[in-house]
């Protein structure tokens, strides 16, 4: 059976010394919360990936209330380089396996796990940790490096970008966990929930061609995530996004978990040392009704492990 076949039925604010001005938003956002029985986001740190995973989707109603028995999951990591995981440029590859086991334990029938690479694709997968770890969770993981597995897909909500080939899996499965990493990125300012998405689609050159900070706004009307989670384990503070040594990176053990991509993002630019209204795909994208950018007027869980 070949893979076709397969898919088919299965389906500069950042330098590494930091400032102290980024030092206190990052305090800021982990500050004591009022406490509240629904949470809109949650901002959780000081663990190991997974288990700051665990603590945070128990706040969010665990895991089951997201995916439901006989459901196909698709989890969408950053896996766009040919890196290892200590320089920070892919999402942390024990968080993946975490939650690809919870999305299993929750009833899921199947997972997978791909990404549209950017450097070759079975070296990004096998040298970022990922896909070892999404296979011994039980993970299908799955190629995103040919066209064939693309779709085209209209976005009536775009301002600029107004169709696009999306991967078949994101089309096919019924829920949708996007898993970025957060690290500085040299055109789009920020990588997060937003701009991870761009790994769904075939044509990224068009967005960098077109505005890539409005393309990325109008791809987050089309279809949202059921979950976000932003690691900020390690977090590249310049030279993103592929990094150029583990000078690169920072060791902050956070992580922000949304159903809202643009909330997740404000939360992470501000674990970043930026304000949202800086990063502009942030700023398109709530005034494209894609989410709320204003943190004061959502209900945060905080968490300090």
């Amino acid at each position: 059976m070949d893979r076709r076949h397969f898919i088919l039925k299965s389906i500069a604010a950042g330098v590494a010394a930091g400032t102290v001005a980024s030092l206190g938003r990052y305090s800021e956002l982990f500050a004591s919360g009022l406490p509240s029985e629904k949470y809109d986001l949650v901002a959780i740190k000081g663990g190991e990936a997974e288990d700051m995973f665990d603590s945070a989707i128990a706040e969010l109603g665990g895991m089951k209330n997201f995916v439901k028995k006989g459901q196909d999951v698709v989890v969408k990591p950053n896996i766009g380089w040919d890196v290892i995981p200590e320089k920070g440029a892919n999402a942390n590859p024990k968080l993946v396996g975490r939650i690809v086991k919870r999305c299993y334990e929750a009833g899921a029938k199947n997972v997978y796990v791909f990404d549209h690479t950017c450097d070759e694709w079975t070296r990004c997968y096998s040298n970022s940790g990922i896909e070892k770890a999404a296979k011994d969770a039980g993970a299908k993981v799955v190629s995103g490096d040919s066209e064939k597995y693309y779709q085209k897909v209209d976005i009536p909500g775009g301002v600029t970008l107004k169709n696009t080939k999306v991967h078949e899996l994101i089309l096919q499965s019924a829920v949708f966990i996007n898993v970025p990493v957060l690290k500085h990125h040299g055109s789009g300012r920020i990588t997060a929930s937003l701009k991870n998405m761009m790994g769904v689609v075939w044509d990224r050159g068009y967005w960098h061609q077109n505005g890539l900070h409005q393309c990325i706004a109008d791809f987050g009307t089309w279809r949202k995530p059921d979950l976000n989670v932003v690691d900020a384990y390690l977090v590249m503070k310049r030279n993103g996004p592929r990094g150029t040594s583990r000078d690169d990176v920072v060791e902050m053990k956070s992580q922000i978990i949304s159903t809202d991509m643009v909330a997740a993002d404000a939360a992470a630019a501000k674990i970043f040392g930026m304000e949202p209204d800086k990063i502009p795909h942030i700023k398109m994208a709530a005034e494209l009704k894609v989410g709320n950018k204003n943190l004061d007027q959502l209900s945060i869980k905080r968490i300090v492990l």
